[in-house]
């Protein structure tokens, strides 16, 4: 079942975890997965393969049949297409859709440094130019 962007949910942190493996590697399999995800976290092969129904649900994943009785999973966007829908969405319901909001908010809790100051003065004239 193909889903729309619109219509996929966002991704828990544990899910976040299960499409970071994914970006890097794959198709993979639960078992792979779960391998990749304990060597930092304890956490249980049930667990893990819980979290990859409710993606599958959620339309973030699809799966087609892999070697035995086991499936490949693999993501239904890319690591990009996903990080800019969930910051657009963090954007729009934190923020009012306002980016100077956002990034008065990140200054003002922050203490740049000078070198921060610079990459960002950079990027702002990035963008002036175009």
């Amino acid at each position: 079942m193909q889903f729309s962007m619109t219509q996929k949910r966002k991704p828990s942190e544990a899910e976040t975890a299960i499409l970071k493996v994914l970006w890097q590697d794959e198709p993979c399999t639960v078992r792979n997965i779960h391998a990749r995800i304990s060597a930092t976290k304890d956490v249980g092969y049930t667990t893990t393969l819980k979290q990859v129904q409710r993606l599958l649900d959620k339309g973030l994943l699809a799966r087609e049949p892999g070697p035995g009785k086991s499936y490949l999973y693999r993501t239904t966007a890319s690591e990009e297409e996903t990080k800019t829908r969930l910051f657009d969405r963090f954007v729009e319901t934190a923020f009012g859709n306002s980016v100077s909001d956002l990034v008065m908010h990140a200054l003002g809790n922050g203490e740049p440094t000078e070198d921060e100051i610079r990459e960002i003065r950079a990027f702002l004239n990035q963008i002036d130019q175009k």
